[in-house]
């Protein structure tokens, strides 16, 4: 028997779920236009891996919470990314593919290796890589690690809005101006770690990378001005964060591939939408 749509608000899990979806959401949409607008998702991809690592790792050594290991070393990895993709002969796509293939080598080997795991290691990887059920029995403990973080990435970006820009669209002028471009590149590589990280759980390591691109590339046929996308991809990522959780609910299926084909579809119709009104 299927549930009504207004019956899913009486449940605890619901309103956590939601809460989390949006704001992950949100982050992931804020800082995805600037990513893309700095040919950094490649940071995104790779980081999305060294997650799936460092959860395997933190799954093998029993880890209560796996937050507390899981973003030391994603951080760690994307200041290392960010060094490497720049200043030696490693650069960006290569230095990506290194760490990408590494980490899901060796998070599935730990996997696999793991006593605990391994009975069912076909199942935990499956959940790291596609969003984990885990995100249905969220404690409150859960959402409020995810709400803090959430608002701080969040008043980090409107904060530091106006260097952001400058950074983002000319280096060269941020730095005439006084702005630390590299602190900043810097910044933009440990906030996406953060991301990362916070939306594990909701659509898995594999298809992180779906909500900081669809959100932004959509907005971005539709407006040209940077403040403009930046609330346009914030706006479209959360209302589809929203229908894909209770389009999940209500089709009993996993809830992170729902939010993204709920992006894809998106994505094609504002690429439909910018086409006509380029007419």
């Amino acid at each position: 028997m299927k549930i009504p749509l207004v019956e899913y608000f009486s449940y605890p899990f619901v309103w956590y779920l939601l809460i989390v979806g949006v704001l992950v959401s949100l982050c992931a949409a804020l800082f995805g236009v600037v990513l893309i607008l700095k040919r950094f998702s490649f940071i995104g991809d790779g980081l999305s891996h060294v997650a799936f690592g460092a959860t395997a790792i933190a799954t093998a050594l029993s880890f209560t919470d796996n937050l507390f290991l899981v973003l030391p070393i994603t951080v760690l990895c994307a200041v290392l990314l960010l060094k490497t993709g720049q200043h030696t002969r490693i650069k960006g796509d290569a230095a990506v593919a290194v760490v990408s293939v590494g980490a899901l080598a060796l998070g599935y080997l730990i996997l696999s290796l793991n006593p605990s795991s391994s009975a069912n290691v076909a199942g935990d990887v499956c959940d790291s890589l596609f969003g984990s059920f885990a995100i249905l029995v969220l404690t409150p403990f859960d959402v409020w690690v995810c709400v803090i973080l959430s608002l701080v990435v969040i008043g980090l970006f409107i904060l530091l809005y106006h260097k952001i820009f400058a950074v983002t669209f000319d280096e060269d002028f941020a730095r005439a101006i006084g702005v630390r471009a590299s602190l900043y590149n810097l910044f933009l590589a440990v906030i996406t770690a953060v991301i990362i990280v916070l939306a594990m759980n909701l659509v898995g390591s594999l298809l992180i990378s779906a909500l900081i691109v669809f959100p932004a590339l959509s907005a971005m046929f539709l407006f040209r001005s940077f403040k403009k996308v930046v609330l346009c991809s914030a706006i479209l990522s959360v209302i589809c964060a929203v229908i894909g959780i209770f389009g999940s609910l209500m089709l009993a299926t996993p809830i992170g591939p729902t939010i993204v084909v709920v992006d894809m579809l998106c994505f094609g119709l504002c690429f439909l939408t910018g086409k006509l009104l380029k007419k």
